[in-house]
């Protein structure tokens, strides 16, 4: 039996801050972590780089949360993107910003972030338990501890931290829809979120791959002309459909997918319009007029992709490109202004970055982050039904939701 001040279920980014700026105060503080490498999902975050934050106010961040952004704003008011940075680089980590204002370590390596929170709880005397948490000790409506499976740890403060449901090898099992099913509280739907995308047609695969920077993606859902998300961006094409970080955004605002219900439009030359994009072709013919129409591309487009844009525009291969009719242009110009791919499906939940759904959020207090059912109790991060699109926002959450928590206890 071990007694503490308060205890957190979870070790990976929300549940060390909050350790960290609890222990700080002067509070005894324990964290159960039932993976052998505390934080170990944030190892892998931006690639292995961690998008820490997002060099932005607050209005911004909230802009970038499709679901219950209100619930936030009281905690990102009081820790701001600002914020996050500093406390970073008080702990001694360098940071910078890049292209989208997204912040990563100037090393480059999310072990920077990791190491920073892990030897600052250290130092505040935290300690990191490895034990695997079973259920929570709630009497009379309040918490009192957490059963674990080779201890029991009692505290007046609990902390459930225990991520989402994704990537369940770095420890996000969805124990923490568990806890909050076991103190009274809803737990909405669970789905992937920042996903890649299966889609119903092949030639992503033929492409597979193959990177576009500065495309636009936009997202839409039958039934409706105006899209559900556009953006300028980078994105990829997978042996299954598409990926990267455009495709990753638009999956957040898909909802019950059934296929045929939404289509990626990319737009090849977003800058320039229907009519620069014809007369630029016709120069790059003009250029070589006896050339074939395959062969006609190459200052145009990536090689991996010319094949496949042959094939959609219905021009015949070995056409020479002054034989190509006006009409046969126009079609080829619409495909390059509107390659769609229609949605079949989202990669698993274990291929997501975050899980969509969660413990909800008009059970909780947004100011406090404290269950509204059981007194001490509180829930902080991926756990809660709130996401974001990539960029960092989803971090920043997990922070200031810690954050919240941590000053809660003051």
């Amino acid at each position: 039996m071990k007694t503490a001040d308060v205890v957190i279920i979870g070790g990976g980014a929300s549940g060390l801050f909050a350790a960290v700026q609890i222990a700080w105060q002067g509070k005894e503080v324990v964290v159960i972590e039932h993976m052998s490498i505390p934080g170990k999902k944030l190892l892998i975050t931006g690639k292995g780089r961690c998008n820490v934050t997002n060099n932005s106010d607050t209005e911004t961040v909230m802009a970038n949360i499709p679901r219950n952004p209100r619930f936030m704003f009281s905690a990102l008011s009081r820790f701001t993107p600002q914020d996050t940075m500093a406390f970073f680089e008080s702990l001694g980590v360098e940071l910078k910003t890049e292209r989208g204002n997204r912040v990563f370590p100037v090393s480059d390596k999310s072990s920077s972030i990791v190491n920073a929170l892990v030897n600052a709880a250290k130092d505040a005397d935290v300690r990191i338990i490895k034990d695997n948490a079973l259920e929570l000790i709630i009497e009379d409506n309040t918490i009192k501890g957490v059963k674990g499976e080779k201890d029991s740890y009692f505290a007046d403060k609990v902390i459930v931290a225990t991520g989402g449901k994704s990537y369940h090898k770095t420890g996000s099992t969805g124990d923490g829809y568990r806890f909050a099913k076991q103190a009274g509280h809803k737990v909405s739907e669970l789905t992937p979120s920042l996903c890649p995308v299966v889609t119903t047609e092949r030639e992503p695969a033929e492409m597979m791959g193959l990177s576009l920077r500065n495309c636009t993606l936009s997202l839409y859902e039958k039934g409706r002309d105006k899209p559900l998300y556009t953006e300028l961006g980078e994105m990829l094409f997978t042996h299954f459909g598409l990926s990267g970080p455009l495709v990753l955004s638009a999956s957040a605002h898909m909802d019950k997918i059934e296929n045929g219900k939404y289509t990626l439009s990319i737009d090849l030359k977003p800058a320039l319009d229907h009519s620069k994009l014809d007369e630029r072709i016709l120069r790059d013919f003009g250029d070589f007029p006896n050339r074939d129409f395959s062969n006609s591309l190459g200052k145009l487009l990536p090689s991996k992709m010319i094949p496949v844009i042959v094939k959609l525009s219905g021009i015949p291969p070995y056409k020479k490109v002054n034989q190509i009719t006006r009409e046969e242009r126009e079609r080829l110009v619409c495909l390059l202004k509107d390659l769609h791919f229609t949605v079949r499906s989202l990669r698993p939940i274990d291929e997501a970055i975050i899980t969509r759904g969660g413990v909800d959020v008009s059970e909780i207090s947004p100011k406090t982050m404290e269950s509204k059912l059981v007194k001490g109790l509180y829930f902080v991060g991926e756990v809660l039904d709130v996401d974001a699109y990539t960029g960092g926002y989803n971090l920043q959450i997990a922070f200031a939701t810690a954050n919240a928590a941590a000053l809660a206890m003051l």
